[in-house]
């Protein structure tokens, strides 16, 4: 996350007009990586149960099949990012910056690899209660990341300035040192023992590549369905002009990085139910789902509060345009309001991936969000004028509908129900 928070706030440095057309390169990229990477999460309930009853050789298999899953994702994500200015003109965003965008997104295909073979170490190790050291590597990334988009986009030691491309070469260069690192660390701490065997036909067989995308094509559908929704209400902003598009970026770039807070809870919630339910233990992971539920409605709830307070020191980090401060001081409120929610949903949907319930959450993402959020936001931000406003209380209503529906489901369908 915070690889896209370094962008936007560097480029936020060049201009609105960059900080947009980049801004809708990066809704293209995401939307369509994060479908690939729900095939990654599909390993979560067979890693994290796999551990529970100590079965490591299919934990091992399972990274394998992720990573032959992952080599045969490179050519249908690639063809997608070649084709992100036709498609930006064909969802009549700006043509300047539906160009910048493409410049954007381009030079970062080769990095499409890397990006989700990352993903799948990183599960292995998350599944397998060993959560350090790619937090450490997050951190060496971004760093990394930094130094990159001062080289690249702003053109430093003897390199020409490249701008909005530097800012996707960095983040391309970044994703290819992650995965050396990720790899690096496993082998240097011995990380993989006694959860690796070596490659076999049996990795190849078809049933357990079945397996993961029973598993893996619900989550693909929920990730991505929250996902496009946010991307969406992101065109929707972009039709009402650039400086719009550029406070509405700056606000879900703020609120995404205070998501990460619950996302990491609902992360370590997947592995303890997982681990928990391969045990045997459901009633503990019934109290594990609750607990977590009670933790990232408090957490949020804080995090509401500091929007709140820091309406408008938080944009004048992005940007030092007034207009576009002013506007997303006026959107946090909103974004502040549906904090609580938010930490409930996708803390609902962890648990329902640890039980390997996958297709619940991504029934109730498309309710919340396409039913309800999106329509009702493009109602009040085009025929009611509340612009770019309209779209986030919209969003809010379809989180509060999600969150609701998911702690139903938990309480009735939870782990504690499982055989």
């Amino acid at each position: 996350m915070l690889l896209g928070v370094v962008d936007t706030i560097m480029l936020g440095r060049l201009g609105v007009q960059e900080l947009a057309g980049a801004t809708l390169g990066h809704v293209w990229l995401y939307s369509s990586m994060m479908f690939s990477f729900g095939f990654i999460f599909g390993t979560d309930p067979i890693i994290t149960q796999a551990h529970g009853r100590g079965d490591g050789g299919r934990i091992a298999r399972s990274l394998q099949r992720a990573l032959v899953i992952t080599c045969t994702l490179f050519l249908p994500l690639a063809g997608l990012w070649l084709i992100t200015e036709p498609v930006l003109l064909f969802l009549k965003q700006d043509p300047e910056l539906a160009i910048i965008a493409r410049r954007y997104v381009w030079i970062q295909i080769p990095s499409i690899i890397p990006a989700l073979a990352y993903f799948a170490f990183r599960q292995y190790l998350l599944g397998r209660g060993i959560v350090r050291p790619p937090m450490y590597i997050s951190f060496v990334a971004v760093g990394l990341n930094i130094l990159f988009n001062w080289v690249f986009i702003f053109g430093n030691l003897g390199v020409p300035a490249m701008g909005v491309e530097g800012a996707g070469l960095a983040t391309a260069l970044t994703r290819f040192m992650n995965l050396f690192l990720i790899i690096g660390v496993i082998r240097l701490l011995k990380l993989h023992h006694g959860a690796w065997v070596p490659w076999s036909r049996r990795t190849f067989r078809w049933s357990a590549f079945k397996e993961i995308v029973h598993f893996g094509i619900p989550v693909s559908f929920q990730i991505s369905l929250e996902m496009w929704a946010f991307q969406i209400s992101t065109l929707l902003a972009g039709k009402l002009g650039a400086i719009p598009l550029a406070a509405h970026t700056v606000s879900l770039n703020i609120a995404s990085v205070v998501f990460m807070v619950p996302l990491g809870l609902s992360m370590a919630t997947v592995t303890r139910v997982g681990n928990l339910i391969g045990e045997g233990k459901q009633e503990i992971a019934q109290r594990v789902a609750w607990i977590s539920l009670g933790l990232g409605a408090v957490i949020m709830s804080i995090a509401a509060v500091s929007l709140m307070l820091f309406r408008y020191g938080l944009p004048k980090l992005y940007t030092p345009d007034l207009s576009v401060i002013e506007i997303a001081a006026g959107i946090l409120p909103i974004a502040a309001a549906f904090q609580l929610f938010d930490g409930i949903q996708v803390v609902g949907g962890g648990i329902l991936r640890g039980m390997g319930h996958t297709r619940p959450a991504a029934i109730f993402n498309f309710v919340g969000y396409y039913i309800l959020a999106l329509p009702l936001g493009a109602y009040l931000a085009y025929r009611k004028g509340f612009g770019v406003d309209g779209i986030w209380w919209g969003l809010c209503l379809g989180l509060a509908v999600i969150s609701i529906l998911l702690l139903y489901w938990v309480k009735n369908r939870g782990p504690a129900h499982v055989e």
